[in-house]
């Protein structure tokens, strides 16, 4: 186990497992966007994790619709010795070296890195999560949390991270909802599963 720096109740006892969802439609320092979502992925597998599993690379279209260019999407589970806060904070500073700017919300990125879920934690509680979660299509493209909720509020809701999550982690267990990945990937429209396409 690699070398703990939390505190206080964040303090993890073992290695955490953590999904990430990767996200990409614009050029960076790394190159295209597949490029630059493989490369994320080498420099999340040399720092401080151990990737366990990566999905297959997808391309989507932009959400919402219009947009922007076509997103490359991926997932993967890795092992790390860190709380979530912690995770959340080393991912950003990946997005960081690729640019990553946020300047509208659901707009173009050289990279977006989503912490999904860390094991079955539900963060900050179950009454938070579920004020998010409930949030209309309107208010999400307005509102964003001033802190980490997990499992991400919208995961369920989206077939580009889905499909991908489903390479990774099929049997994940959703805390507050009590479906695995592949169930809520099941339960999506067949429309939605359609615009998530395999990168040849």
């Amino acid at each position: 186990m690699k070398t703990n720096t939390a505190s206080g109740n964040d303090r993890p006892t073992k290695d955490n497992i953590a999904l990430i969802a990767l996200g990409s439609n614009q050029l960076s320092v790394a190159g295209d966007p597949k490029d630059t979502v493989l490369q994320a992925m080498e420099i999340i597998e040399n720092s401080e994790a151990e990737i366990l599993a990566c999905s297959k690379l997808y391309t989507t279209y932009a959400h919402p619709s219009g947009s922007g260019p076509d997103f490359i999407n991926a997932a993967i589970k890795i092992s790390i010795s860190q709380c979530p806060k912690q995770i959340l904070n080393f991912l950003h500073r990946i997005e960081t070296r690729f640019g990553r700017e946020r300047l509208v919300r659901w707009g173009p990125r050289t990279i977006d890195l989503d912490l999904l879920a860390v094991d079955t934690e539900i963060r900050p509680d179950v009454e938070t999560y579920l004020h998010w979660r409930r949030l209309s299509e309107i208010e999400q493209a307005h509102q964003a949390p001033s802190e980490l909720i997990l499992p991400h509020p919208r995961l369920q809701d989206r077939a580009f991270v889905l499909v991908p999550l489903a390479d990774v982690a099929p049997e994940w267990v959703h805390p507050v909802l009590k479906k695995s990945v592949r169930e809520m990937l099941n339960a999506l429209p067949a429309e939605d599963k359609k615009g998530v396409r395999l990168v040849e």
